[in-house]
């Protein structure tokens, strides 16, 4: 299932992709579906960094879906490389729970619109593999649609939340320049 959304928060592009790749952390009190986030690893090579974060969410659950995936068990580590000259961040990103069972991976991009505001977009896509569910298979049919829809929605949700925190964080404190 393809992912794609966009939104926009009025700072540089700069400062809206060093925030985004370096402060999420501090992001956290305006992120109302994300419980946690730790920074496991963090690589630099010149413009490029490579970072693996793992992240434990929240929210509701819808009950068909309650069955296969608790609340509890919505984690998942993003696997990230920064390149800021490109202002673009591929990503990777493996569940904790149905490890085996989901592929999700894409890229976002920081494009400048003016000098004081950035379109951030994601461009992705999840996949389930319903056979690797373990549940009978007219079941796992079923769940795997209802599953990648539910994610999917989640994700962007997610991100559109991200970007409001983004404007509200950076509303507060003085941005950082790009490095």
């Amino acid at each position: 299932m393809e992912i794609r959304v966009e939104a926009k928060v009025p700072f540089s592009s700069s400062v809206v992709f060093v925030t985004y790749r370096d402060d999420m952390a501090k992001l956290l009190p305006y992120l109302p579906n994300v419980r946690a986030f730790e920074t496991e690893s963090r690589t630099e090579v010149g413009s490029r960094v490579d970072v693996v974060n793992v992240w434990r969410g929240g929210g509701e659950v819808p009950g068909v879906i309650r069955a296969v995936l608790s609340e509890s068990m919505l984690a998942w580590t993003d696997h990230a490389r920064w390149d800021a000259e490109a202002m673009r961040c591929d990503w990777r990103t493996e569940t904790l729970a149905l490890k085996d069972a989901v592929r999700c991976e894409g890229y976002n991009t920081f494009v400048p619109e003016g000098p004081d505001t950035t379109v951030l977009e994601m461009r992705g896509s999840l996949v389930i593999d319903a056979k690797k569910l373990r549940l009978p298979g007219f079941l796992a049919g079923k769940i795997s649609g209802v599953l990648e829809e539910f994610l999917v929605s989640k994700i962007e949700a997610n991100f559109l939340e991200t970007a409001k925190g983004m404007k509200s964080y950076l509303q507060r404190r003085e941005p950082a320049v790009a490095t």
